[in-house]
């Protein structure tokens, strides 16, 4: 019993986390640039698949019950079903592609920065489907409004979320505060 309520206590603290990167954003079209995605990156690097996991359902049931978590100080169901809904959903995969891959990694730096790389590209493309879909757009259109302007800024993010996550799930595993996979 005591796991568990560390695990649920750890994921509602990274979920927190979540929520205040998200508040920095940078306009970029139709879906704005945050720093949701760093947060989630390092969630999944520091708690792995399953309490990382947990810690962005959190996350989002906090946003669709109407808190105002999500970019921009929103909050509600409907933002699941705006053009930002897909990326939001696609949160989860990224943390579990990320948590799954860390699995074998070892800490090895580059596994775990391919790891956080291809949960990053799992979350555009959840996103960019998301957004084609609801926004009626082509696939082309979606790609290069959705997809192509956040590659770069998601692999940069995601690099600093691998270094720093390996670093404090390092340090905190130390301490047994994260030990908890």
């Amino acid at each position: 019993m005591y796991k568990t309520l560390k695990k649920l206590i750890l994921a509602a603290e990274f979920s927190v986390i979540i929520a205040v990167f998200s508040q920095f954003t940078f306009p970029l079209g139709i879906i704005p640039l945050t720093g949701q995605t760093f947060a989630i990156s390092c969630t999944a690097t520091i708690l792995g698949k399953k309490v990382g996991s947990t810690a962005v359902c959190m996350y989002l049931l906090l946003g669709v019950i109407g808190m105002p978590v999500f970019a921009g100080m929103s909050g509600g169901i409907g933002v699941l079903f705006g053009p930002t809904g897909g990326y939001l959903v696609g949160f989860v995969v990224q943390t579990w592609l990320i948590g799954s891959l860390m699995k074998y990694s070892g800490n090895h730096y580059l596994r775990v920065l391919l790891a956080n790389w291809i949960g990053s590209v799992g979350a555009l493309c959840c996103g960019t489907l998301w957004l084609m879909l609801s926004a009626n757009l082509s696939f082309l259109h979606a790609i290069t409004s959705g997809f192509l302007p956040f590659v770069f800024p998601e692999m940069v993010k995601s690099t600093m979320a691998a270094s720093i996550g390996i670093i404090l799930k390092k340090r905190l595993n130390r301490f047994h505060f994260t030990d908890v996979h």
